[in-house]
C-alpha cells in the first residue's frame, strides 16, 4: 500500500533521474524491567501527539566522487559518490534510494526533509568531520547534506544537530583544535532550527576517549561569549562527566563488528541496544536504536576493504516498531535517567553501506520502515 503523495511523487522523479566508523562498545548492564527481550512492544499511553523526540543520524557518503577504481571507465561513467562500491551495485541494488545513489541536490534534500517530518521524525543528526584546514572542512563532500539542509526552504519542518565523527582520520589533538572547531560550529549552534536540550544546543561526540577537558571548557566559553548559555556535550558510550560530558548516548552498537561473516537475528541487535539504556539525573542518557546492520557492501576488495563481520538480515518493519516502542517504554519507566525532551536517536537515515537506513529504497519503495516508526511515534495504529 502506498502511503502518501510524497513518495508517489518521488518515485516519478526518481524514474527521470540518472542513476566507517568505529563502533561504540556495548555495555552489559542489567536489562531494564520495562523492556522485553527481542524488541517486543511495551504498552504505554498513546496519543495523537509525538510520544518522543525521535531523530536519525545522517551520514553523507552519497555526494562527492569516488576515487576507487578510477581506471575503470564503466565505473567512472556512473559518477559514483564517495562511498558507493561495486558490491553495492552488483549484490545489493535494492539499497539504492528511490532518488538514486546521489543525494547532492537541494531538491532531494527537501524531499528527504518532507519524508522524515511526514513520518514523525523530529531531527537529523548530521555527521561532521574535523580538519585543521577550514577550507577542507568546507569542501568535505560528507558535509554536503548539512549545507543543503541549511539552504532548504522547508528546513523549518526538522531540527538538526551535529554528530562529531572524531574517529581515525578526523581526530582532535588538543584543546586548541576543539576551540577552533567550536568557532566554526557557532553558526550551527545559533541556528533557530538547531536541536536543544534544556534550552542549549546539542553536540554529540562519537569518540568519548578523545574528549578533552580543557577543550570542552573552551567550547563552553565560546558558546557563552556568543550569547548561548552553554552546549550540551553528549558522549557516544561512557563519557566522563569530569571531562565535560553532560549526557550520554550511542551512535550504534554492533556485536561482532569484525568477528567474521556470520548471519544473526535482528532481535540480537535490538537487545544489544536495550542493554545499554542507562543514565542518571546528573548525566542523562538518550536511547539509541539501530534500524539495521549489514556492512557486507563495504567488505573486501569490491567494497571499502573492511574486514567481514556479523550481519543481521532478517529485520522487518514490525521488529523495528517493537524496538522503538521499547525505547519509549524505557523512558516512560525511567524518566529520571533520560532527557525531559524524551530524545531517541535512530541509526540511521541513510547508512546504506552499513545496512542502517530508514530512507525509502528500491527494495522498500513504499516506505514500510518509515510507516512503522510513524505509527509508534504518533501512537496511531492502522
Amino acid at each position: 500500500m502506498m502511503f502518501g503523495y510524497t513518495i508517489t511523487t518521488m518515485l516519478k522523479l526518481a524514474a527521470a533521474c540518472p542513476l566507517v566508523l568505529a563502533i561504540a562498545t556495548c555495555t552489559r548492564a542489567a536489562q531494564p524491567s520495562a523492556v522485553v527481550e527481542g524488541g517486543a512492544a511495551v504498552t504505554s499511553p498513546q496519543s495523537a501527539q509525538a510520544r518522543a523526540t525521535v531523530g536519525a543520524y545522517y551520514f553523507d557518503g552519497w555526494a562527492g566522487r569516488s576515487e576507487r577504481w578510477k581506471d575503470d571507465a564503466t565505473w567512472a561513467a556512473l559518477n559514483p559518490p564517495t562511498h558507493l562500491t561495486k558490491r553495492m551495485l552488483d549484490e545489493f541494488p535494492d539499497r539504492e534510494p528511490i532518488w538514486g545513489w546521489r543525494n547532492d541536490s537541494l531538491e532531494i534534500m527537501e524531499q528527504q526533509i518532507d519524508l522524515a517530518a511526514d513520518h514523525g521524525l523530529a531531527f537529523f543528526a548530521f555527521c561532521w568531520y574535523w580538519n585543521t584546514d577550514p577550507e577542507k572542512v568546507a569542501q568535505d563532500p560528507k558535509h554536503t547534506g548539512l549545507q543543503l539542509f541549511l539552504k532548504a526552504k522547508n528546513n523549518h519542518r526538522l531540527k538538526f544537530c551535529l554528530l562529531v565523527a572524531n574517529h581515525a582520520g578526523f581526530l582532535f589533538r588538543d584543546a586548541d583544535e576543539w576551540q577552533q572547531a567550536a568557532e566554526g560550529w557557532l553558526p550551527y549552534l545559533k541556528h533557530p532550527q538547531h536541536l536543544t536540550v534544556d534550552g542549549n544546543p546539542l553536540v554529540i561526540i562519537f569518540n568519548p576517549g578523545n574528549g578533552d577537558q580543557d577543550g570542552f571548557a573552551r567550547v563552553q566559553g565560546i558558546a557563552r561569549q556568543a550569547g548561548l548559555a552553554g552546549v550540551v556535550m553528549a558522549a557516544c558510550g561512557s563519557g566522563d562527566a569530569k571531562r565535560g560530558f553532560t549526557h550520554t548516548t550511542h551512535y550504534n552498537i554492533v556485536p561482532g563488528y569484525a568477528a567474521g561473516s556470520e548471519s544473526h537475528k535482528f532481535s540480537e541487535l535490538v537487545q544489544a541496544h536495550q542493554r545499554a539504556w542507562r543514565g542518571s539525573r546528573d548525566q542523562p542518557y538518550m536511547p539509541t536504536l539501530s534500524v539495521g546492520w549489514d556492512k557486507r557492501p563495504w567488505e573486501g576488495e569490491r567494497g571499502l576493504g573492511q574486514q567481514p563481520g556479523w550481519y543481521f538480515p532478517d529485520r522487518t518493519p514490525e521488529q523495528l516498531a517493537g524496538g522503538l516502542e521499547s525505547a519509549i517504554g524505557w523512558m516512560d519507566q525511567y524518566p529520571e535517567q533520560t532527557t525531559a525532551e524524551r530524545i531517541v536517536l535512530l541509526y540511521a537515515w541513510n547508512e546504506f553501506g552499513e545496512g542502517g537506513y530508514l530512507a525509502p529504497t528500491k527494495g522498500d519503495p513504499d516506505g514500510a520502515y518509515l510507516r512503522a516508526i510513524k505509527q509508534v511515534i504518533t501512537g496511531r495504529r492502522p
